[in-house]
């Protein structure tokens, strides 16, 4: 296992990067098996990169019929609410990528639930032993990640569970779902997307390991990537840089 830091001169650059690298690395995987899980995160970093995927796809040989999409987290919202993280996701991926929505496995939304543990149930039920090859998260400045946040119930990196329900957010809203820590490190390869000076700190603290940090325990098996612009990596000490 390894983790390598990806340092780039402009916010847009990553989402750029990404989609290419993702691209790439999705017909790569294709080559060597069957299918493909990829667990997806929200922000809009995220929904630059499938805008700019979606167009890269459409002369790309990657076969969407073996791709299996989840969430890392989402909004307990109404399932036809424009901010949940799938929506932004799908409506901009299925321009060009044909995934049937067979293959792609949304949080529950609000509609007929009691609450975000009752959909987080359903979600980890569905899950069932999903492990995932590619996972991209953003970072908060405070250093969560999903919907885990420091110094609240949300964040147990030792629990047995792979979805939980979270209420009083300290963001909007206040009641989520969320993949917990166990459930992303069960991911071959984990990308981090991070840009701009407000998350300098939280860079700098989860890679040097700080465990008041969900960031900090969120590890792929075999890589972990972190692709930041200058300013979100400012704080780091100059070791810190990998050619891509």
């Amino acid at each position: 296992m390894f983790t390598r830091v990806v340092r780039l001169d402009d916010e847009w650059d990553v989402p750029e990067l990404v989609a290419v690298r993702l691209l790439e690395r999705i017909i790569d995987l294709q080559a060597r098996q069957h299918i493909v899980h990829l667990c997806l995160t929200g922000g809009d970093a995220a929904n630059h990169l499938y805008e700019r995927f979606a167009d890269l796809a459409a002369d790309a040989e990657v076969d969407a019929s073996r791709l299996q999409l989840w969430w890392g987290d989402e909004r307990f919202l109404p399932s036809t609410d424009p901010e949940r993280n799938s929506l932004q996701a799908i409506t901009r991926l299925a321009r060009t990528v044909s995934i049937s929505s067979a293959d792609t496995h949304m949080m529950a939304g609000k509609d007929g639930r009691k609450d975000s543990h009752e959909a987080a149930a359903e979600y980890a039920t569905e899950l069932g032993d999903t492990t995932f090859d590619i996972t991209l998260l953003g970072l908060g400045a405070d250093g969560h990640i999903g919907s885990i946040f420091p110094s609240h119930p949300s964040f147990d990196p030792h629990t047995t569970r792979r979805v939980i329900g979270v209420e009083d957010s300290p963001k909007a809203p206040d009641e989520r779902i969320s993949l917990t820590i166990p459930m992303f490190n069960r991911s071959d390869e984990v990308w981090f997307m991070t840009t701009g000076p407000t998350k300098a700190t939280a860079v700098a603290r989860a890679l040097d390991g700080d465990p008041d940090l969900p960031a900090s325990h969120v590890h792929g098996r075999l890589s972990t990537w972190w692709f930041l612009d200058e300013a979100a990596a400012s704080g780091l000490p100059p070791r810190y840089v990998c050619p891509f």
